[in-house]
Formats: C-alpha cells, structure tokens, sequence
C-alpha cells in the first residue's frame, strides 16, 4: 500500500530525530547559561541585556523542544458549591488507546454517562481537558485518550478507521446503554458510523444519544482550508510524501505513520502571522517580567506544541473516506463489509453543535448529520450554532463554559 523509497521525504523523521539529538549538547549549554541569568546574586540580574539574553534564550529553548504529552491534571470539581476530589483512571486499555474514567470521589448522585470521543488528529486528548472540566459537574465523564503510534510496537498490529469503529462501539458496550457520545471533530465520522452499526445490528447498547462538534461529517459543505488540502492532491501523493517509519529510536521503530510534527506544521500554517506574533509578545512579556501574560501563552503553547503520530492505516483511509469520497456523506461507507446506514439509527438522540467561525471544519459539515439520521424523530434532533468562536472555541474556552455546556446538560439530561 504504501511506497517507501530511500532517499524521499519519507526519512525525514529519521533526520528530526536525528537533529534533535544534535542539539541536546547546544540545549544543556542553553540550560545551564539560563540558570546563571536566572540566579538573583548575578551581579547583572536585573540589567536590560541580562533581561533580554535571558528571553531570548527561553524563547530558543521553547522553539527547539521536544513537547511531551501534558497531563489531564483534574483534580476536583465542583458540583453545588461542594469540592470533589476528582481522580482519573484507566477503565480498559487497549493498544491504540485507554477508556479514562474521571471519578468524582465520594460524590452520591448519579448522573448521566458522557463519553468524550477526543479526535486521533495530532493532538492528545488533553487538549480536551476544559471539555472534560465543564462538562464534569453534570456528568459522570469518560474520554478516549490515544495513545502515540510512535509509542507502540509493531508486534501490536495495524490501526485504521474500521478498528477506530470498532473500538468505539466496544467502549460503548462497556459502559452500556444508559451513555451519551460526545465526539469532537474528527471522530464524528466513526462515531456516527459505530451508532449506525449498532443500530442496524439492534445492539441493545445504543447510546442515548450523540453530541456531534465541529466535524467533517459532509465535508463538500463549506470547505475549507483543511479540506482543501485533502482533496488538491492524491493518495498516492500522501502515501508517497506525508507517511514515513518510526525511527529506531521509538519504541515503534518501523511502524508507517504520519508525524504530529506535519500536523502541527499544517496547523500553524493556517495561522501563521499570528503565531508569531504571539511568540513576539511572549518575549516581550519576558523582558518587562509580565509573568502572568507570558505563562498564559506558554501554557497554551504547552499544549498545542504536543503532538503525537497517526498510524498511516488509519490517517489514509480517513483522507480517502472522508475528505475525497465523501462516503458517509453518500452513503457509501462500508466497515468490514457492515454497510453504514444513519437511517436506521431511531431511538438514539442527536445534537449537532458547530462554531460560526470555524475555520476547520466548515458551517454545514456537523449539522449534515441531522439530514443522514432520518430515522430520528425532528423532536429528538437539535442544532446550535455558536457565534463567535472558531473551531477551539466550539469545545472549550469562556463561550463553551457559558453557552455550549448548559447546552449540552440539558440535552443529556432530557434524554437520559
């Protein structure tokens, strides 16, 4: 399927990995000369040079870092003026991903199961951390959190789309059910396709219901800069340019994978000038010792820096089945020979929530999942449009906190 052949981009991962183990000499020099700038009884400590050598050597050492997977770090919630402890466990692991469970300590109530399918997208489920915040006090919240194909060994087996169904139809039927699906961008295709073919099958676990953010469930609906490169060029394109083996370095040496690092080069492209400019007031909240600005960014940065690897199974068949032949769309999406029909969902709940500025995924590509699941009731399906907030803000921020949330409790609770 895929073609790899010496001396093509596809080693480039062999030459970042090569590159950063050259410079972690250059990064322990960077380290060293900063605890000196950093240290009060420099005689220079506070002086406009020491000042501005010292930001521009946090602002070096930032750039040429290697960002590690960030922690959920929940540890209480709030639910009528009564802290909880909150304490994160591991329901089922698989070799692709682990079922968390945030657990309200000592909370007596039962309420509504909300499974958050985070995106296999480049980014960790961390980046899902306030979904999993505000959504905490009204739900008893669960998260698929997916593990780096970097970090798992070949002996652990491919990892496409149709296992990515099939994981989330298994989770579902774990927690059975009484459990609302909340997924967020891209697993909107294979939850909707999981739903379907539970109900198609007359699993008797059919979720209550399912949340759909900001996903390209009709991805000709609006394109937009993301689309587009998806459909400007060919599979082979892909697999040729963008697919390349971990180094022998990783724990999954030899496994094909497409690189956080060019999702997240993809990402910032769509954005560039303002992330450097961000950069830019960083290190000028460095200098004039605005420490409260510049952690603000750097934890943002923190987290969007984090990246993880795609398994090149999952990330092509995605680009093929999604971006090109719109095939959920059309009607046309088959998982291990299961034909994927929305319409025979009936007795499951669907909302459909998207952002007026989302430049991901475009106005229309959520709320076609209200038109495909016509075995719905129209009383049981519902659509929001948030104004005002791109494709983060539709699952996270103060307008998802203040709007989205109560949104999505009412939602949940009507139907459970």
């Amino acid at each position: 399927m895929f073609n790899l052949l010496p001396g093509n981009s596809n080693y480039l991962y062999y030459m970042i990995e090569g590159m950063r183990a050259q410079l972690e000499p250059a990064r322990f020099a960077n380290k060293m000369m900063r605890e000196m700038l950093d240290n009060r009884n420099n005689p220079f400590f506070s002086s406009k040079s020491t000042q501005n050598l010292r930001a521009s050597l946090e602002i070096l050492e930032r750039l040429t870092r290697e960002y590690k997977k960030p922690s959920f770090g929940i540890r209480d919630c709030i639910v009528d003026d009564v802290v909880y402890k909150v304490e994160k466990q591991s329901l089922l692991t698989k070799a692709f991903c682990r079922l968390q469970h945030f657990v309200k300590n000592g909370f007596p109530k039962s309420q509504p199961k909300l499974l958050i399918v985070a995106p296999m997208a480049g980014h960790y489920a961390t980046l899902l951390r306030a979904t999993v915040q505000d959504t905490l006090p009204y739900h008893d919240v669960y998260i698929t959190d997916w593990v780096n194909a970097s970090q798992v060994p070949l002996s652990a087996g491919s990892f496409d789309m149709d296992d990515f169904i099939d994981y989330i139809i298994e989770f579902i039927q774990v927690l059975g059910g009484n459990v609302h699906v909340m997924a967020v961008c891209q697993p909107t295709v294979p939850v909707l396709a999981a739903v379907s073919i539970m109900s198609s099958a007359k699993d008797p676990n059919v979720p209550k219901s399912m949340i759909m953010v900001g996903g390209p469930i009709d991805a000709r609906k609006n394109p937009t800069m993301v689309n587009a490169f998806a459909t400007d060029k060919s599979l082979e394109w892909f697999e040729k340019t963008v697919v390349m083996p971990v180094p022998p370095n990783l724990p999954g040496a030899g496994r094909l994978v497409y690189p956080g690092f060019l999702q997240l080069a993809g990402f910032m492209s769509i954005n560039l000038e303002r992330h450097y400019q961000a950069h830019v007031e960083i290190y000028k909240d460095l200098i004039n010792e605005n420490t409260a600005n510049a952690d603000r960014q750097k934890k943002f940065y923190d987290e969007y820096f984090s990246v993880m690897d795609l398994p090149a199974e999952f990330y092509i068949q995605t680009i093929r089945e999604v971006f090109q032949n719109y095939s959920l769309a059309r009607g046309k999406l088959v998982s291990r020979g299961r034909k994927v029909n929305p319409a025979d969902i009936t007795s499951c709940a669907l909302l459909g929530i998207e952002g007026e500025k989302d430049d991901i995924s475009g106005i229309g590509q959520t709320e076609a999942a209200l038109e495909l699941c016509a075995g719905i009731p129209k009383a049981r399906k519902h659509y929001h449009l948030q104004k005002d907030v791109g494709h983060y803000g539709v699952f996270s921020g103060s307008k998802f906190k203040q709007f989205v949330v109560p949104i999505i409790k009412e939602f949940t609770y009507k139907y459970s």
